[in-house]
């Protein structure tokens, strides 16, 4: 029997790096620190630290790269999963809409 992740389009690039997120919801513009702890081709898994992110959520997420070779990232998404991680994080699941 295949499991949930076998039965991914994209597979998961493990990275635990630091990223900034810009939110843009009904409350306020803000900008969070985050850790993006794995990314694929269509989204990505962020640990932030906040309670919760509402899902529907219009984020845009910027990592920025020490690398010459490798270009720094900058994409809108939709926050579409949240899920407690400690009393003061969690893990939000987006969908990457647009890569800048």
């Amino acid at each position: 029997m295949l499991g949930y992740d076998d039965k991914r389009n994209f597979f998961r690039m493990m990275v635990n790096s630091p990223c900034q997120l810009q939110v843009n919801d009904e409350e306020s513009s803000r900008t969070l620190h985050a850790v993006c702890k794995d990314i694929s081709a269509t989204g990505m898994s962020l640990e932030v630290a906040e309670t919760s992110v509402e899902v529907g959520t219009q984020v845009e997420v910027s990592i920025d790269s020490n690398s010459s070779q490798i270009p720094s990232l900058s994409a809108m998404a939709t926050v579409v999963r949240c899920v407690p991680e400690s009393e003061n994080s969690c893990i939000i699941g987006v969908e990457i809409s647009e890569m800048k």
